[in-house]
């Protein structure tokens, strides 16, 4: 029996840490001030920390689709282990960010300019929203489906969008669902609809020649 306690007690702690282990997870603390990069060579200065991938955005033409410009890991190597990340959102008239999720990180949004409706689902499915006025804030919590509409007709809006990791990543429900070669049956049942109307929408996000 000593022997079955031992492993009952060596199962319980296992799945514990497991627990504790998703319960935490995100960026890994690091034990040191930054990483550098194993193939920079040459020694690092002030420049390894600054990011100029913004200054394209300044007094250019704004874009007539919506456009997310990043400031993560992969476009800026100093955030590895610093736990933060940056996008600026673009929204011209009447368009949208569709439903995706972030499954690493907390996304922040700040407002700068225009309004935006907003909103996620949490994970009873329920949907809150709200809508945005230039100097709001709104705070989509780690993992939930969310979205970002402008509804006005006119004007655009512009928003910043901070993360609490290097590299939040992003699952775009519809490029998901219809753009990874879902089987149309799995799609049809599950949505219950037809293999007709599936193949419509996948043709409606395929790329454009």
């Amino acid at each position: 029996m000593a022997i079955f306690s031992r492993l009952f007690t060596l199962l319980a702690l296992s799945y514990f840490a497991f627990v504790v282990q998703i319960t935490m997870a995100g960026d890994a603390d690091i034990v040191s001030d930054f990483i550098v990069p194993s193939n920079l060579t040459g020694g690092i200065d002030g420049n390894f920390f600054t990011f100029t991938g913004m200054r394209a955005l300044v007094d250019a033409d704004p874009p007539t689709n919506f456009k997310v410009s990043k400031a993560s890991l992969a476009e800026f190597p100093a955030l590895n282990g610093q736990s933060v990340s940056y996008a600026v959102l673009q929204f011209p008239a009447m368009t949208t960010n569709p439903p995706h999720t972030h499954p690493r990180s907390t996304e922040l949004l700040f407002l700068l300019d225009g309004s935006l409706q907003v909103g996620f689902v949490d994970t009873t499915n329920t949907l809150f929203t709200q809508t945005l006025q230039s100097g709001d804030l709104f705070v989509f919590p780690k993992g939930l489906v969310h979205f970002q509409y402008n509804a006005d007709a006119k004007n655009p809006a512009l928003a910043i969008s901070a993360f609490g990791s290097a590299n939040a990543g992003t699952v775009s429900l519809p490029s998901t669902l219809f753009a990874t070669g879902i089987d149309d049956n799995v799609l049809a049942i599950s949505l219950k609809t037809d293999v007709a109307t599936i193949q419509a929408l996948k043709a409606g996000l395929a790329p454009k020649p």
